[in-house]
């Protein structure tokens, strides 16, 4: 009987797992190792007062006895002081450092302000898998800041629906990598964030699943077009992206509301969840669009879109403002 190429196509599966996991043995191994060097340092700079000089001799010790060990210089050794001493306190968290890379566990060290970011970005970057790049590219771009804005801004509706929303949407969406001029129409828009499907989908987030773009829905005798449309697989629902190239106006709201009838009616499953809808503008007034969702029946959302990266710093005093506004109401 001659072999087939589902028969080869099985060994190479099991090869390739097998190398999966003496990878994320060696990366569990490893962790540990610097969790424990960085413990060692951390306890005698409290018990016998050592300081970057002594760790700097340790390194050129390591070097001296074992020139085939790589990755221990005296930088990095203090670096494995302050990811032990980062983490110690927080046995959640630091159970599950070894599911990220090295490479990345430093990237959220040296990135992040706060343990609430910190566990953040260890959790997209384990549930993503991201690599070094594309967590740097996430970390850059704010993703904390803008999925905390959206959080806090989420309407009753959507904070009341079967589905957990926490986490899922973003206040804005940096969309620089489309390389759209200044200005541009909706249809250039669509088409270029279908062209670089692959990019949107990273900067939506863990979950979306594209359908289509212009889907059609067929109320009475009328045919209705929604610009993208989703399906996230976590809040098992859809999930209609409705895009304006201009600033957010309420009466884009209705428009966004019919479709989500029409959606739930005639589309979704009855073992789905409500269908959300997300307005995509180019700028919004944030009361604005508080007062517009204040009254709207309908789980939406209401973002902005970036053709260029807002810096980290303007997204975190945008954070800060935003929670000093709502405990000023509390």
């Amino acid at each position: 009987m001659n072999p087939t190429t589902q028969d080869f196509h099985e060994v190479l599966q099991t090869i390739q797992s097998s190398k999966q996991k003496a990878f994320e043995q060696v990366n569990t191994t490893l962790i540990e190792l610097y969790w424990s060097i960085g413990e060692y340092i951390s306890s005698k700079t409290i018990k016998e007062h050592w300081g970057k000089g002594v760790v700097k001799e340790l390194a050129e010790y390591i070097k001296a006895q074992d020139p085939t060990l790589k990755g221990f210089t005296s930088r990095n050794l203090w670096r494995m002081k302050q990811f032990y001493e980062t983490y110690q306190d927080n046995t959640k968290v630091s159970a599950l450092l070894t599911q990220l890379t090295w490479t990345n566990n430093l990237l959220i060290l040296s990135s992040s302000k706060s343990n609430e970011e910190r566990e953040f970005y260890i959790h997209l970057a384990i549930n993503t898998k991201y690599s070094s790049r594309e967590l740097d590219r996430q970390i850059q771009s704010g993703v904390f800041e803008r999925t905390m804005l959206a959080n806090k801004k989420l309407s009753a509706v959507m904070r009341e629906l079967p589905q957990n929303t926490h986490n899922v949407f973003r206040d804005s969406y940096a969309l620089d990598f489309l390389g759209l001029p200044t200005k541009h129409k909706e249809q250039d828009l669509q088409k270029a964030l279908v062209s670089s499907l692959k990019e949107f989908i990273l900067e939506l987030g863990v979950g979306f699943a594209f359908i289509g773009q212009e889907y059609r829905l067929q109320v009475g005798e009328d045919d209705f077009y929604i610009d993208l449309l989703f399906y996230h697989r976590d809040l098992r629902c859809l999930v209609a992206f409705e895009l304006k190239t201009g600033k957010f106006k309420p009466s884009h709201l209705g428009q966004l509301e019919f479709y989500l009838e029409a959606l739930d009616r005639d589309v979704k499953r009855e073992d789905e969840n409500p269908s959300i809808g997300v307005l995509l503008c180019r700028k919004k007034n944030d009361e604005v669009v508080e007062y517009a969702l204040s009254r709207s029946l309908s789980p939406a959302v209401i973002s902005e879109y970036e053709t260029k990266l807002i810096p980290k710093k303007i997204l975190q005093e945008k954070m800060n403002e935003l929670y000093e506004r709502y405990e000023s109401k509390a």
